[in-house]
Formats: structure tokens, C-alpha cells, sequence
């Protein structure tokens, strides 16, 4: 068996660890897992309707180009249908740009610490990663723009940003785009747009779409929208650039019950928008925990927060694992005094606050 040695270089992406795991390794009865920034809360039921009423036809494939569920979102995003793709979670948007754009011994442009898909896909396919370390857990798009060389084919940029939760405003996003060589794709993250898209800085990145033909965006079901099971996510960017990344995905990589969920998500935005406002009054609840205790902490505009220890972050996680409480561990990012919460329901929240709390005392 002759494997392509960079491939054995790859460290492979750690997930959060699954309920039913923890629950037989520990013989717990009870564990909340606050660890995978999903939401904490069901999907709509009219989303679980719609994914009951197409589960009888699962026996097909499904529509590859997600005729229906492609018209009801370019109606709701107001651009063309053929600006839009689809993937198996927005992860297969990243892997896309990658496999169309990055070659071997090509340069891709991120931030320390971000997203890690962004590194291990692009060293599978043999290529380099420039990595340039935030600063105050804000991206250097100062440093990010001198790092790009001759070599780079794509620029990374999580907005918000995953782990540290941080957001880049308009005015900075529009310098930093307007600095780049027009051949440079720029791949904008916005996986966590809607728990910040009501801020007044905070870019409309469609309306760069008309200025900027090398950006791409990407979405995703999986955070607010609860669908983290079904792994669907989109893409959206000019026509052309459209047609390239489709040439690179597979076929039917976007399951039946998946587009019929996604669809009736866009269908009920008054149950989203209390999702919405509830994940942000418990945030800042915990903020207002973690203040009065002396606890650093980015503060997020996401539906997770970065959390400073005093101590190796890893032995939190370990002491929080024993009593049912799932949380990430941030050494993976180089961040070993750091824990990543996720933001659960009222009743987990208060859970997890009070046994951090006494971990901190002790």
C-alpha cells in the first residue's frame, strides 16, 4: 500500500466528543455536550414535518441541484440561482475552493488560531499554509496581507471568527479586500453570521459580491438553524466562480432529508429569531458569571465563548467530563490555558457555571 507521504503528515481533525460515548465510557446517566457549537435546542417543527413527510422517498436519490431548495433561498438572499451551491455542511465549500484553487507547493493565507479545516484541507492536497497569529484574538489583516506572496491562491477569513468568536467590521473588510491582487481568491466563513448580522459594522458581505469577483462566502444550517445532523451548508458567490466549484463536488452530496429540513427552516423565522435572542441572553448571563468571578474571556458575538483557565485547559475539560459536562479542549489550537463553551439551554448553562465554579475555588 503506497500512501502520498504528505498525507501521512495530516493531523486529523478531532471532533467533540459524542453523548452516548461519554455516557458509556464514564457510566453517566446524564451528559450535556457543550463542545460543538451546535444549538442546544430541536429544529423547528416544521422542519421536523417537512423531514417526516420526506423521509417516505429516501429510496431515490435526491435532486442533485436542489432545485427547490436553490429558488426559495436566492428569493430569500435576492441574488441569481446560479450564484448559489450546495454542500454536505459548508466544510465541503471550503474543501471545494481548495481542490479548484490549490495546487502543490501553493500558499493559502489564514490566521492562528482559526477554523482547522481550513489548514488540514489544504495540506492534503500538498499545499503550504501561511499561518499569521491574531492579535487580542482579532484577525492582523495588516500582517494577513503581507504574508500573501506570488504562491498564495486563497485567503481564509472566518467572520465570526472560530474559536475566538470576533467579528471583522465593513470599513476593515473593505481595506483589507481592496489591498489584495484581484487573482487572490478570498474565502469568507460566515457560519455564525446570524447570531451577529444585526450589527451595524458588520459586513454585507453580498453587496461585496458586486465589487469583488474573487470572494467567495459560505453558510451554514448546522449553528442557529439546528440541522448539525443533516450536514447541509451553501455557498454563494459569482456565477462563474460557481460553475468551478460545482465541477469538484460530489454528486448528490446533499442528502433528500437535508433539503427538505433547510427548506422549512427558511420557512419559520419567528422560531429562529427567539432561538436567536435566547442564545444571546444567555451569553451574556454567563459573561456576567465568569466577570464577577475574575474569569478571562473573549468576549464572543457568537453562541460560544472562549474561556481562560487558571490552569492547563485539558484538566478542565477532564474534571467537567466527570460529571457529564462536555467542553473543548483548545490545545489542538495552541491555546492549552483555554476551554470552549458552548452556549446551551438555561438549565445546562447553569450546570456547567456551577461546576466550573467550583473548580475555579479549588
Amino acid at each position: 500500500m503506497k500512501v502520498l507521504p504528505r498525507v501521512l503528515t495530516v493531523k486529523p481533525y478531532q471532533p467533540g466528543r459524542p453523548i452516548d460515548e461519554v455516557k458509556r465510557e464514564l457510566g453517566l446517566k446524564s451528559v450535556i455536550k457543550l463542545a460543538s457549537n451546535e444549538s442546544p435546542y430541536a429544529p423547528s417543527p416544521k422542519v421536523l414535518a417537512a423531514i417526516s413527510k420526506e423521509a417516505g422517498a429516501i429510496n431515490r436519490y435526491p435532486d442533485s441541484g436542489c432545485y427547490t431548495l436553490r429558488r426559495a433561498l436566492s428569493a430569500e438572499l435576492s441574488c441569481h440561482e446560479n450564484q448559489l451551491i450546495f454542500g454536505n455542511g459548508s466544510d465541503e465549500i471550503i474543501v471545494a475552493a481548495i481542490r479548484a484553487f490549490v495546487g502543490e507547493g501553493d500558499e493559502v493565507v489564514v490566521a492562528h488560531p482559526s477554523f482547522l479545516i481550513y489548514t488540514i484541507a489544504t495540506q492534503v492536497v500538498g499545499g503550504k499554509v501561511q499561518a499569521v497569529p491574531v492579535k487580542d484574538f482579532r484577525y492582523d489583516l495588516s500582517g494577513m496581507a503581507q504574508a500573501v506572496s506570488d504562491r498564495t491562491k486563497i485567503v481564509f477569513l472566518a467572520n465570526p471568527d472560530n474559536p475566538a468568536g470576533t467579528y471583522i467590521s465593513t470599513g476593515d473588510l473593505e481595506r483589507f479586500l481592496s489591498c489584495l491582487p484581484s487573482d487572490i481568491v478570498v474565502f469568507l466563513d460566515e457560519a455564525y453570521h446570524e447570531f451577529v448580522a444585526d450589527r451595524k459594522d458588520y459586513p454585507n458581505s453580498k453587496e461585496l459580491l458586486k465589487k469583488y469577483p474573487q470572494l467567495i462566502i459560505s453558510r451554514t444550517f448546522s449553528k442557529l438553524y439546528g440541522l448539525a445532523g443533516l450536514r447541509i451548508g451553501y455557498g454563494l458567490a459569482r456565477p462563474e466562480m460557481i460553475d468551478i466549484l460545482k465541477r469538484v463536488c460530489e454528486p448528490f452530496n446533499v442528502n433528500s432529508l437535508a433539503q427538505a429540513a433547510a427548506l422549512a427552516c427558511l420557512k419559520d423565522k419567528p422560531y429562529y429569531r427567539r432561538i436567536a435572542r435566547e442564545i444571546e441572553a444567555q451569553r451574556e448571563f454567563i459573561f456576567q458569571c465568569l466577570e464577577s468571578w475574575g474569569i478571562g474571556f473573549v468576549r464572543t458575538c457568537t453562541n460560544f465563548v472562549l474561556i481562560l483557565v487558571p490552569g492547563k485547559g485539558r484538566d478542565y475539560c477532564r474534571g467537567l467530563l466527570e460529571k457529564g459536562i462536555i467542553v473543548r479542549d483548545m490545545s489542538g489550537w495552541g491555546l492549552d490555558h483555554y476551554i470552549r463553551v458552548t452556549i446551551g439551554t438555561p438549565k445546562e448553562n447553569k450546570r456547567f457555571l456551577s461546576v466550573f465554579k467550583t473548580m475555579i475555588k479549588r
